[in-house]
């Protein structure tokens, strides 16, 4: 009962920081405040960046990325032969995007790096989301955000490796669930530790609350999986420099990179295969829609993972965070 009334809060808080989001725009209630610390500007920005930051003193994801471009992006994700009609809207996004803002999530450089990561970060969310593959109508890119859960798990992803730091709930199904879906009950655990939220216990909440959904997926991208590594963002804007290591890796602060960093050698190192261009037609599909232009993502080789050495072999030892 109580990790129920704890969920009802949630959404609950949802739902006013939706009507504060709302009541913002209608009255315009987004001035800049700035102050100095130590001889650096920091800013906030109404409701959608509340915590001083260098970030909050540029354009806001609302700024540049508005109601009408989501639903370009995404236009077919209520069509009747969708999975998740109904759940996925703008609104859930730029509350989600406001928790994270202030960390650089589509705040870090000028417009165009802003609008970049965010067709980078919903080119992934696209690619892993989409059900274009067995329909033909408006074709296969438009179809981003048709599931928020994995439909037939052929398991429970219970991994008793973990069963000191993230225990199974008996019952649960750690099966693939949000924007960028979660699998496994050590990845829920994690995930759920950041967002203070019980996922452990109920990890259905990534199908129930598109905020949370988008939060989850937001996170993973802010987040290094290993604190020797860099996150996805950090490699997308640039804030990572590529070790000689790296280099010789074929590794470097690209488009490309960001796959290899969330998936491994799931999608990277194995040559031309299809899931990693499906997540690179989507980039430059959403990039086109924009009105940003696919010339703006770069080479093909900067696109592409296909010869770069995985961070994280799936041979290696287990990481907590890893898929």
């Amino acid at each position: 009962m109580a990790d129920f009334n704890r969920a009802i809060a949630l959404i609950l808080t949802v739902a006013l920081v939706a009507n504060l989001a709302m009541m913002a725009d209608v009255d315009g209630d987004k001035k800049i405040q700035i102050k100095t610390v130590k001889g650096k500007k920091v800013c906030i920005q109404g409701w959608e960046c509340t915590v001083w930051s260098k970030y909050c003193c540029n354009q806001t994801v609302s700024d540049i990325f508005q109601v009408y471009q989501f639903e370009n992006l995404f236009s077919k994700r209520n069509s009747p032969v969708a999975h998740a009609v109904g759940f996925w809207d703008y609104q859930s996004f730029i509350l989600a995007a406001a928790n994270y803002e202030h960390l650089g999530f589509g705040t870090t450089g000028g417009k165009l790096m802003q609008m970049k990561e965010i067709a980078a970060f919903l080119g992934h969310v696209g690619a892993k989301t989409s059900c274009g593959y067995g329909v033909a109508t408006g074709g296969p890119l438009a179809w981003g955000l048709c599931f928020n859960r994995e439909m037939s798990p052929d398991q429970d992803y219970c991994d008793d490796y973990y069963k000191l730091t993230y225990p199974c709930t008996p019952g649960a199904q750690y099966y693939g669930r949000g924007a960028l879906p979660v699998y496994w009950n050590y990845n829920y655990g994690a995930v759920g530790e950041a967002l203070k939220v019980n996922l452990l216990d109920h990890p259905e909440y990534l199908e129930q609350n598109a905020t949370l959904a988008f939060m989850a997926a937001m996170w993973r991208w802010m987040t290094p999986i290993k604190k020797s590594q860099p996150s996805a963002h950090d490699i997308f804007v640039g804030n990572w420099k590529p070790t000689k290591n790296d280099t010789l890796s074929k590794r470097g602060p690209n488009f490309g990179t960001t796959m290899n960093v969330l998936y491994g050698d799931y999608t990277c190192g194995k040559g031309d295969i299809d899931p990693m261009n499906t997540i690179v037609s989507h980039y430059q599909y959403y990039l086109d829609l924009m009105g940003v232009g696919r010339e703006e993502a770069g080479q093909h080789e900067e696109l592409n993972c296909a010869e770069q050495i995985p961070f994280n072999p799936t041979e290696a030892p287990k990481t907590a965070t890893s898929s």
